[in-house]
């Protein structure tokens, strides 16, 4: 089934070579798949690889980018479509809105803000799409055992773990995505206990 799926990505162009080959990986089982890559259109760092694994199999790039950052040098010149939002909010929102799940890989702050916020829609079900995070070398494990402190000290219900999934390989992402069924979850909100 053609999918667009999300990648949310580092810009940076100063991390291991390891990480951008897992990237690269993901884009071409993209196109293996036929499925668009949904991404904020970026030459660089995680985004970039991405791109360039799903053209390198002849696959189909979404690029989206907000007004203030489309100067020479920053997007993706070989994007099949090319989206220009005016607010990096609009952005965001256009990318949620196209796509058919998300996969978050490595990234800085940036992709921490829009995997979190995908799982925070989810949770208040403004969506049912899914959700993976591509755990390459154990990036993640920190932030992963941070959501599971949020659960263990009643900050979050523990069935908010649940509106995510963790792999370690390109492949597994893939497979995530296509396996994936939407599985009714309770009301994110905690009540107050009697005393």
């Amino acid at each position: 089934m053609k999918k667009n799926v999300c990648v949310f990505g580092s810009s940076s162009a100063a991390i291991d070579q390891s990480y951008f080959d897992e990237a690269y990986r993901l884009g071409q089982l993209f196109a293996e798949k036929e499925w668009a890559l949904v991404f904020g259109a970026g030459t660089m760092g995680m985004m970039g690889a991405v791109a360039r694994g799903v053209h390198s199999r002849d696959g189909h790039v979404i690029g989206v980018i907000p007004e203030f950052m489309d100067i020479p040098g920053i997007p993706y010149e070989k994007c099949n479509d090319y989206i220009v939002t005016k607010t990096m909010r609009e952005r965001k929102q256009k990318m949620e809105d196209i796509s058919n799940a998300f996969i978050a890989v490595a990234g800085g702050f940036g992709t921490f803000e829009e995997l979190c916020e995908v799982i925070t829609l989810k949770q208040l079900k403004q969506h049912k799409k899914s959700i993976v995070i591509l755990n390459t070398h154990g990036f993640y494990d920190e932030l992963i055992a941070m959501f599971e402190k949020t659960v263990e000290q009643k900050f979050a219900k523990e069935e908010a773990l649940s509106v995510f999934t963790v792999v370690d390989t390109p492949r597994q992402a893939v497979e995530a995505v296509e396996k994936y069924h939407y599985m009714e979850t309770g009301s994110k909100w905690f009540t107050p206990e009697a005393p």
